[in-house]
């Protein structure tokens, strides 16, 4: 994922805390040993607190350590409302496990449980959508050991895969 994060920063031409490109980015991962689905989702910090203020009417500090039992259902809430994942026909119940910052932004890590197998998944993506028309959702899953990608540019939301 580090390596994804850091593409994304090159080709943004990131400096001086301002981005030109808006982007939040998705991991899933099937774990067939425990049968659950393991997803991390990375949005630019700046971003995502702005966004969260809108939606929340409330002081809003992602970095914060002494804010973060305030933060956690906010941020829960916020990406759940935005983010959905379907397999087998059927949407999966995502446990939110937590959130940490790790370089400018902030990882969402969730959990889906009772995934036995994968055959077909859809991503319901829509995260940040409506804070930049230009708004970018890279998702990669890795299913079997098997690696796919999609991107979706605002205003389309839905991306399919089969393994």
């Amino acid at each position: 994922m580090l390596y994804n994060w850091l593409i994304v920063f090159a080709l943004s031409g990131f400096s001086n805390g301002v981005h030109p490109l808006f982007v939040s980015v998705t991991e899933i991962g099937h774990n067939a040993k425990s049968e659950t689905l393991e997803i991390s989702c990375k949005i630019f910090t700046d971003d995502f607190e702005t966004v969260l203020r809108k939606e929340y009417n409330t002081k809003i500090d992602l970095l914060d350590v002494n804010f973060r039992s305030a933060m956690n259902p906010l941020v829960n809430e916020y990406i759940q409302k935005h983010f959905s994942v379907i397999t087998e026909g059927k949407t999966a119940t995502l446990k939110f496990l937590g959130f940490e910052q790790q370089e400018e932004g902030i990882v969402s890590y969730y959990e889906a449980a009772n995934i036995a197998h994968v055959v077909k998944i859809e991503v319901i993506n829509n995260i940040l959508y409506e804070f930049k028309p230009q708004q970018m959702g890279i998702i990669h899953i890795m299913v079997n050991g098997q690696r796919k990608s999609r991107s979706l540019n605002n205003p389309a939301d839905r991306a399919s895969f089969e393994f």
